[in-house]
């Protein structure tokens, strides 16, 4: 038992070490090695580097560009947990950047980014979930979203989410971030609040 464990930390040992070497020739645009290096540590499981990998390919720096190459090692990174590539997949979704535009598979992969705390992801599932692109419309899940973004510091979802409340007419938390939004000098919020108010009152 005790031998296994110290093969798999020294396994884990060398594939950072491929992963920063790899990181380090590709900083001195020795993109050959780079992508042998990457490559290396992409096979021996490193989620990271199969996601660099995917770049490279995606881009044809130190080979031959094949974006479908590219799409198996960002969708293999995803799928084994990194949130970077499930996030940047939904992307490529979401804009019809290195596959065909699927607002689904963009839903999909930004679903599974957010549920791991990515902000970004959480704030375009969102968006979505506001315009009913590619999801079923749910004003309520696109401020929860909304929410879970805010309250990690993403400005935009900050910004956003007491107005999505109002929409959802959940007026205590749409009080809330307006009263947030005030003490951030935003002006309308100021005004949106006043008029909550007077309407609660009547």
């Amino acid at each position: 038992m005790r031998y296994l464990f110290l093969l798999f930390l020294l396994l884990n040992i060398v594939v950072f070490a491929s992963s920063q070497e790899a990181l380090d020739a590709y900083k001195n645009h020795e993109y050959k090695k780079a992508f042998t290096l990457y490559e290396q540590a992409a096979k021996s499981g490193d989620t990271t580097a199969q996601n660099a990998l995917s770049y490279l390919y995606f881009k044809g720096i130190g080979v031959s560009q094949d974006k479908k190459e590219g799409l198996v090692w960002i969708t293999k990174a995803a799928k084994s947990g990194n949130v970077r590539a499930a996030y940047d997949l939904g992307m490529m979704y979401l804009v019809g950047e290195n596959v065909q535009k699927d607002l689904k598979k963009a839903a999909k992969w930004f679903e599974i980014a957010a549920d791991k705390g990515n902000t970004e992801a959480q704030f375009n599932l969102a968006l979505m979930y506001f315009n009913g692109d590619g999801v079923k419309q749910d004003l309520n899940k696109a401020a929860d979203l909304l929410e879970k973004a805010a309250k990690q510091g993403h400005i935009r979802a900050k910004q956003n989410v007491g107005r999505v409340y109002m929409q959802a007419l959940n007026f205590k938390k749409a009080k809330y971030w307006l009263g947030e939004n005030i003490k951030d000098g935003d002006v309308q919020a100021a005004t949106l609040l006043k008029e909550l108010e007077a309407a609660h009152k009547e």
